[in-house]
């Protein structure tokens, strides 16, 4: 289940991966298969090229992107969503969903 998130937010998101750009959204999500887990950072791309190309400098297989036939995406959890976070600059999204001090 998805909460806090915005209908902008999300809207933006969608408008960037089918433009070929590569997306960051950040939500609360709880599911049963991974507890402890109450985030997900979906990171998307219409280009599947593009996505696995970005993808890779992150050790993320081409795999593991959820294929998606209009939102193709990387579904990020835990310490590696928090790398990434950090990485691609997402201050807004670490300090929103409390990921800075895990």
């Amino acid at each position: 289940m998805a909460f806090g998130l915005k209908r902008d937010e999300l809207t933006s998101w969608k408008k960037k991966v089918l433009a070929g750009e590569i997306a960051i959204l950040t939500h609360y999500w709880l599911d049963n298969r991974f507890p402890g887990c109450t985030t997900v950072t979906k990171v998307g791309c219409n280009d599947l090229q593009k996505l696995t190309k970005w993808g890779r400098q992150y050790g993320l297989e081409a795999e593991w992107i959820h294929r998606d036939q209009k939102f193709p995406h990387f579904d990020l959890f835990g310490d590696k969503q928090r790398d990434i976070l950090l990485s691609e600059k997402q201050w807004k999204q670490l300090e929103q969903f409390n990921l800075l001090t895990k």
